[in-house]
């Protein structure tokens, strides 16, 4: 049977165009939100599923490091893919005449720039996710709306593509994680160096508890590969960070970090143990 692969978007999506680099003829189920997307994994109505995290001129995708804490998941595997936007409209449409351009927020963020500099006239609008963006602008059938998506999503929807390569950054990757239910065991998926994910919140009124929170691992000559932090709700003033350490759970010295990161702060979790990810294209430079 072929796995059954969850994503957030509709047909066309760039994260579709990621589950497809990962995995080969797997049942796709498009989902309306990152939400739907976690609860279908945790509920096993999914094998896998594959979320954006990250985006290299944007910024993260905030709302699913909430979900990864959240939902009964675990990380294995990761991707990243680079990310190539169109605008796009009805047939006979033309730059000039252009309005409103809509597309998810992340999207209309990485192509600010190109936007302000050819459309100074058009009022972006964020809509859930690109794919779905460009099947409102074909519905609609006005020339005053464009849309930012792939060059796929063109294509399923029969739009005409203005413009490419409207990123403002040619280096323009986004990270994609790979998800499975985390009570399956589910092996981890790749062959590159494996890096571990883990969230905590520091204790309170502690003198250096950030700086010794992140000691634990130089103590060790761990490298951390990225620190996010998140607000932590219902306590203004105090966040919850995210971690990716370069080393597996089971290697004996990322495992004593975490017996010491657990002592000297709250609510540890390990979120996976999984390989760096490849980059699609293969064989692109970052």
């Amino acid at each position: 049977m072929p796995p059954r692969v969850a994503f957030q978007g509709e047909p066309g999506a760039f994260s579709e165009e990621a589950v497809r680099c990962v995995f080969n003829g797997a049942e796709l189920q498009p989902s309306a939100t990152f939400e739907d997307v976690f609860e279908a994994v945790e509920g096993h109505a999914v094998d896998r599923a594959v979320v954006p995290i990250e985006n290299a001129v944007f910024g993260s995708v905030r709302v699913n490091y909430d979900h990864l804490r959240t939902h009964a998941v675990t990380i294995v595997g990761e991707l990243q893919l680079r990310i190539h936007h169109c605008l796009m409209a009805p047939a006979g449409a033309t730059i000039d005449e252009l309005e409103v351009v809509r597309s998810h927020q992340q999207a209309l963020g990485q192509c600010r720039d190109w936007l302000r500099a050819h459309v100074p006239g058009a009022t972006p609008e964020a809509t859930p996710d690109t794919a779905g963006a460009a099947r409102a602008v074909a519905e609609a059938g006005d020339p005053t709306t464009a849309a930012v998506a792939s060059r796929r999503a063109a294509e399923r929807y029969g739009l005409a593509v203005l413009a490419e390569g409207l990123q403002d950054n040619e280096q323009n990757f986004t990270r994609f994680l790979v998800l499975a239910p985390e009570d399956t065991g589910a092996a981890p998926m790749g062959e590159g160096e494996t890096k571990t994910s883990v969230t905590f919140v520091l204790q309170d009124n502690v003198p250096g508890a950030l700086f010794k929170s992140l000691a634990v691992f130089a103590l060790r000559e761990l490298d951390l590969a990225k620190i996010e932090s998140r607000p932590l709700v219902g306590h203004p003033g105090r966040y919850r960070f995210y971690l990716d350490v370069h080393g597996d759970v089971a290697d004996e010295a990322v495992a004593r970090a975490l017996d010491h990161l657990r002592e000297i702060t709250l609510d540890l979790q390990v979120l996976g143990s999984y390989p760096r990810g490849a980059r699609y294209p293969e064989g692109v430079e970052q």
